[in-house]
């Protein structure tokens, strides 16, 4: 049964910056296409950061230069290093792995970037 657990999130100042990560089991996510996405209040999910079951890395616009998507496979784990990040970047934060099955989501961790 696959897994994901999101932690890292909180409250930040804008200009601030936080990494989120995401504990992974029940699958090595080997060649799976894995990402975060994102959730605003009253708006639908979208993609912030990808991994392709390539390894090709994308990124929504609004955020290039500011976050990195990376991962540890030997700690099963997903990253998210959030920099200089603003007010618009508030939300829910979902990981994401696109293995066999799934896709799979975790439960979200709230981030919210105070003006």
């Amino acid at each position: 049964q696959v897994q994901l657990v999101e932690s890292g999130g909180g409250l930040v100042q804008a200009g601030g910056s936080l990494r989120l990560s995401c504990a992974v089991s029940g699958t090595t996510f080997s060649g799976d296409a894995v990402g975060w996405f994102r959730q605003a209040p009253g708006k639908q999910r979208d993609m912030v950061a990808l991994i392709t079951d390539v390894g090709i890395r994308t990124y929504r616009d609004s955020v290039k230069g500011r976050f990195t998507i990376y991962e540890d496979s030997a700690k099963k784990s997903l990253y998210l290093q959030m920099n200089s990040l603003k007010p618009e970047d508030t939300g829910v934060y979902y990981c994401y792995v696109g293995t066999k099955g799934g896709p799979f989501w975790g439960p979200g961790t709230q981030v919210t970037v105070s003006s």
